[in-house]
């Protein structure tokens, strides 16, 4: 893991994480992810791939997963390669348009190796919090 004062780079996301998010709604309920999250080499970037158990509102629990790459830029793509966001090395706000809905994010790093990021998004079907905490699981 690398410390370079000017915040993160990409080798120190490579590895296997342990990834809790809870997803709260406008309308009060609440659901819950529980997995893992895996940064994984790939070509210049590193390929994220998530994967664990997406507990409903209701109770419902259902296998979950995607994945995202990861330049070293620490520019965000879908797994499609459609740009997604760029990811301030040192935490902070990004931001992702997907017309007509709007995802703000904020990276904190303050407590590295576990770190969080916090997704508000807003749209005329779509009102909720994401709140994703990672922490080292190798």
């Amino acid at each position: 893991m690398s410390d370079t004062g000017q915040g993160r780079g990409l080798a120190d996301f490579i590895g296997a994480w342990r990834l809790e998010r809870e997803i709260r709604h406008a309308d009060g309920s609440v659901a819950r992810f529980s997995g893992r999250a895996e940064w994984r080499p790939e070509g210049d970037g590193a390929r994220c791939v998530e994967t664990g158990t997406l507990t409903l509102p209701d109770g419902t629990a259902v296998q979950a997963g995607r994945n995202y790459l990861w330049d070293a830029d620490l520019n965000v793509q879908f797994g499609d390669g459609r740009f997604f966001h760029a990811v301030p090395p040192a935490g902070g706000a990004a931001a992702h348009d997907c017309p007509p809905d709007r995802y703000e994010a904020t990276y904190d790093f303050a407590d590295w190796p576990r770190w969080r990021c916090t997704w508000r998004v807003r749209g005329p079907r779509k009102d909720y919090v994401m709140l994703g905490t990672y922490a080292r699981a190798d």
